[in-house]
């Protein structure tokens, strides 16, 4: 009997401090010392950098509007990448191994292309960019694509490439 009451009478015991029916708890602290909060400090084990999200980036900025007397898709196309956005200001840039590239919305005759390109035509990427950018079209932009991409350059290499966006 004293195995059953003295074990009994503990738990009452120290169930008695606090309100049973009161399920808030302490609170959790992280295990080893993990960060709560986000740091602003670059490598530290809780550091967010600040543009995270390329197609809510990419919706901020405004669309550039342009008309064209151009019917073919490839020569819109070409029209868009002329006229996208080549600078932080008007398009998002992604840093890439070699060079950087920006991305941007632009709109030839009421048709919406996504535009990844370099920061002038000079300067060239492979044509596998361009290939890796329409398989992930909706990563990058947020929108489904809606037809081919289109490439500004030569067969190898281009400055820019184009690809008709579904945002619907």
């Amino acid at each position: 009997m004293k195995k059953i009451i003295l074990p009994a009478l503990a738990v009452l015991t120290l169930s008695a401090c606090e309100d049973p029916l009161n399920r808030e708890g302490v609170g959790f602290t992280g295990i080893d010392g993990e960060p709560r909060t986000i740091s602003e400090v670059k490598g530290a084990a809780a550091f967010l950098p600040d543009a995270t999200n390329v197609p809510a980036e990419l919706a901020e900025l405004p669309t550039v509007q342009v008309t064209s007397d151009k019917v073919e898709a490839d020569k819109l196309a070409g029209v868009a990448i002329d006229n996208a956005g080549r600078t932080s200001a008007n398009a998002v840039q992604l840093s890439g191994a070699d060079t950087d590239m920006y991305l941007s919305t632009v709109s030839v005759n009421g048709t919406l292309y996504g535009v990844l390109r370099t920061v002038n035509n000079s300067t060239r990427v492979d044509n596998s960019v361009g290939e890796i950018f329409g398989s992930e079209t909706e990563r990058f932009t947020g929108c489904l694509p809606a037809g081919n991409v289109y490439g500004k350059g030569s067969s190898s290499r281009s400055s820019g490439f184009a690809i008709p966006l579904n945002c619907s």
